[in-house]
């Protein structure tokens, strides 16, 4: 089915995101309204050394709770950087990581029913630690190592939720970096 886009009204702008109202044609003829969060890409590490995989865990305000996730991120303010540049941004400043190999994995959308947010998926080897450099936002951010055994228990406990590190971890399962 071709859907063409008749207009297009702002709804909300803030540094993280834009909402728009698309008012637009279906095949069919008919006409409906679709809302579209525009946000820039992110992306999203899966840090591994000698059998283990370095996870973050911080207070997320929009599900009230506290979640272990891979490190990931954007940068609101410069939409368009170079995904490994962004990514190996992120592993330091989450992690005070920094990879002597940053392989690229993929590109997922986070929610391609109402968002354009890409996610660049990359997978991180020969580790070295350093200082984390936390924004405010992440002040509680706690980094830490599991096994790939503790991982698969965290998440059959309910401790990763976040759709973004799951649809990750799948990814790298199926090219065969990850065995859970």
């Amino acid at each position: 089915m071709s859907m063409t886009t008749l207009a297009t009204r702002p709804v909300f702008e803030s540094r993280w995101l834009k909402l728009r109202e698309d008012v637009i044609c279906l095949g069919d003829g008919s006409t409906s309204t679709y809302a579209v969060v525009e946000k820039a890409d992110s992306a999203i590490i899966a840090p591994v050394q000698d059998g283990r995989i370095y996870l973050v865990e911080q207070f997320r305000y929009p599900v009230s709770g506290r979640y272990w996730e891979l490190p990931q991120g954007s940068w609101p303010d410069a939409p368009g950087k170079e995904p490994l540049e962004l990514a190996k941004a992120e592993l330091r400043e989450e992690t005070g990581l920094s990879a002597a190999e940053m392989v690229p994995i993929g590109h997922l959308f986070e929610a391609c029913g109402y968002s354009n947010q890409g996610v660049h998926v990359f997978f991180a080897t020969g580790l070295s630690q350093g200082p984390q450099d936390l924004e405010p936002e992440e002040s509680d951010l706690i980094c830490r190592s599991f096994t790939f055994a503790e991982v698969r228990q965290l998440i059959d406990d309910g401790l990763i939720k976040d759709a973004t590190t799951m649809a990750a971890f799948g990814l790298l399962q199926i090219k065969g970096l990850l065995s859970f």
